[in-house]
């Protein structure tokens, strides 16, 4: 049984896109692939860190991962800072006791530096030494900085979907239900606003205040909003002309309950369509700010930033092809599921005409 036949809930509608998009594989593959990533990249602490995932010292259990740091000296070590949990195990391995301690399965945090002796990093990628991507220009281990870079730019493109989409999407509806001199005063309002250099603005933000996430969210949904406020101006227009909204006015329904609860949820499928591409232009905007210096401020992860230091140092390609890769899958698997989602929705699957 699908998921959607065990949803009652559904209207019978949603349950046949819904098996449409079961049925486009390349999409819903690419939608269970990119879900467990994002899963993966919320605990990313017990993937990928310098601290241990479990130890257990003469019949304790300890688990630093989520806890405050743990003293040298609770392990039967001579120094009271963090204890090194790398060494803890070779320690323990040597000592051949029942003690022992489990490392994740990158055992490098995304800012530790390990400096191998005898070589100067950046160094290339190494089973032995656990760093599999290799390490960047500061002794960094790349698979490391991908992983919570990935985190970073999700969270960055999801907070800016919801910015952006909030907007657009209250005053795209407000614009093609009132029309009139409202709907002409911020016509002109987005084509003044949409000649706006952004990049310049960040660049001057960027010179007076340390950017974070929060900031760039902020800024780039102050210039972000205007592409959905078009299209739902439209549908708004379109959806307002239909008999269902004219038996609303006639029975008093005020407009918030005609926008919100008929009109907007008949043009969900101009939501949902734009969702996928909306994920993959948050991901490359803050690649591309990271990359130009503009983005966030160092020692951050950020996959533009490697990508920075990857075409600075050529000859150490794994950096490049690393990033190249990573970002090439991620928006793969985006493209495909707004193909699925495209496809999904199109009218022409679901309308016969006579």
């Amino acid at each position: 049984m699908s998921i959607a036949e065990k949803t009652p809930l559904l209207s019978p509608l949603a349950k046949k896109r819904w098996q449409r998009f079961n049925s486009l594989k390349r999409g819903y593959y690419s939608a269970v692939i990119l879900v467990t990533l994002l899963v993966l990249s919320g605990a990313a602490e017990l993937i990928s860190n310098h601290r241990a995932l479990v130890v257990k010292y003469d019949g304790e259990w300890f688990f630093p991962v989520y806890s405050q740091q743990i003293s040298g000296k609770t392990f039967g070590l001579d120094y009271s800072y963090e204890a090194n949990y790398k060494d803890l195990k070779k320690q323990f391995e040597r000592e051949g006791s029942d003690n022992w301690v489990l490392m994740p399965p990158v055992p490098f945090g995304p800012l530790e530096i390990d400096v191998i002796e005898g070589d100067f990093p950046p160094h290339a990628p190494s089973s032995e030494l656990k760093h599999y991507l290799g390490t960047d220009t500061s002794g960094r281990d790349v698979l490391s900085r991908m992983i919570y870079g990935f985190r970073v730019s999700i969270i960055f493109s999801l907070l800016l979907l919801l910015t952006n989409y909030t907007i657009g999407i209250t005053l795209g509806c407000i614009m093609g239900f009132w029309g009139g001199w409202f709907d002409l005063l911020f016509q002109r309002v987005i084509e003044i606003w949409s000649n706006v250099p952004v990049l310049y603005v960040l660049i001057i933000v960027g010179s007076v205040i340390t950017p974070s996430i929060g900031v760039l969210v902020i800024l780039l949904s102050i210039f972000g909003w205007t592409g959905m406020t078009w299209y739902m101006r439209t549908a708004t227009y379109k959806e307002s002309a239909r008999d269902y909204v004219m038996a609303a006015k006639a029975m008093g329904a005020s407009p918030a309950r005609i926008i919100f609860k008929h009109i907007l949820p008949n043009t969900v499928s101009t939501i949902d369509t734009f969702v996928p591409f909306a994920v993959a232009g948050g991901i490359t905007t803050l690649t591309a700010l990271d990359f130009l210096g503009y983005g966030l401020p160092a020692p951050t992860p950020s996959w533009g930033e490697l990508l920075k230091q990857g075409t600075d140092n050529l000859e150490s390609s794994w950096i490049v092809l690393s990033v190249v890769g990573g970002m090439t899958f991620i928006l793969m698997l985006v493209a495909y599921i707004g193909e699925a989602i495209r496809d999904a929705y199109d009218p022409r699957k679901f309308a016969y005409y006579e």
